[in-house]
């Protein structure tokens, strides 16, 4: 006896939602000003892009990780609670429209949206009284598997898998919990400092837009030992350690 693969189970009840969650996260992203700044920022040539991406972005908090999956917000009474509901058909097609300039527009809209977020809680990164203390704005690069020959971009990195490269930058503080304050998805070969410098910059702006106005302290691991990291920490005037290997010490 073995189990059947063929079985998907849905969440169907007419009268109950599987993510109730939704509701209260929703809500406050409103109030951080998420939807305005879609409108204000996003250019995609697509009809009602603000709400094909909060359809996006709702099916991933609730557990979604293919367009197949964003399924999930028409499943129950999900559409008795949220509007504007759209297939994951429609949403695929909204996806394929973006460019690396669109990429760059979500980007700004991040950053805003961090420093909206920050404003209706003071402690996500040690706001209030503590807005002084030490960041931290820790970078590095992770290599997440992917499936399938005709995957974008796909490459073997320095793991040995075939993926995507995802570089990140995390700022947290003695006291708050991590928060991403930059990101890149990038091709599966790409070496781990490469573009480090952009991504500290804007990691470092976001940061002290959302109220950290204290001394900050840029990480990495020995990847990152390059002139673009190094002189991206200096010219922001924050603090930096990056580990160097011996042989590299002179």
């Amino acid at each position: 006896m073995k189990a059947s693969h063929s079985i998907s189970p849905v969440f169907d009840d007419p009268n109950l939602v599987s993510a109730a969650g939704l509701v209260p996260v929703l809500r406050l992203a409103e109030s951080a000003g998420l939807y305005d700044l879609l409108g204000k920022h996003l250019s995609v040539d697509s009809a009602n892009p603000v709400a094909k991406s909060g359809c996006v972005l709702a099916g991933m908090l609730a557990g979604a990780d293919s367009i197949d999956d964003l399924d999930v917000l028409r499943h129950g009474a999900m559409r008795r609670i949220f509007g504007g509901v759209r297939a994951p058909s429609t949403l695929g097609t909204y996806l394929r429209s973006f460019t690396h300039g669109h990429v760059q527009q979500l980007d700004a809209v991040a950053s805003r949206l961090l420093a909206g977020l920050a404003v209706r809680a003071p402690g996500l990164l040690g706001g209030g009284a503590r807005r002084e203390q030490i960041a931290f704005v820790d970078v590095d690069d992770t290599i997440r598997e992917v499936h399938g020959y005709a995957k974008q971009a796909a490459a073997f990195g320095y793991s040995g898998v075939r993926g995507l490269n995802a570089q990140l930058a995390v700022c947290s503080t003695p006291t708050t919990a991590p928060v991403i304050a930059a990101a890149r998805l990038r091709k599966g070969n790409t070496a781990s400092p490469t573009g480090a410098g952009r991504l500290l910059t804007q990691a470092i702006n976001t940061v002290r837009g959302a109220g950290a106005t204290g001394r900050i302290l840029a990480r990495a691991d020995a990847a990152y030992y390059t002139h673009g990291f190094v002189c991206a920490a200096l010219r922001a005037g924050v603090w930096f350690s990056v580990t160097a290997r011996i042989g590299w010490v002179r």
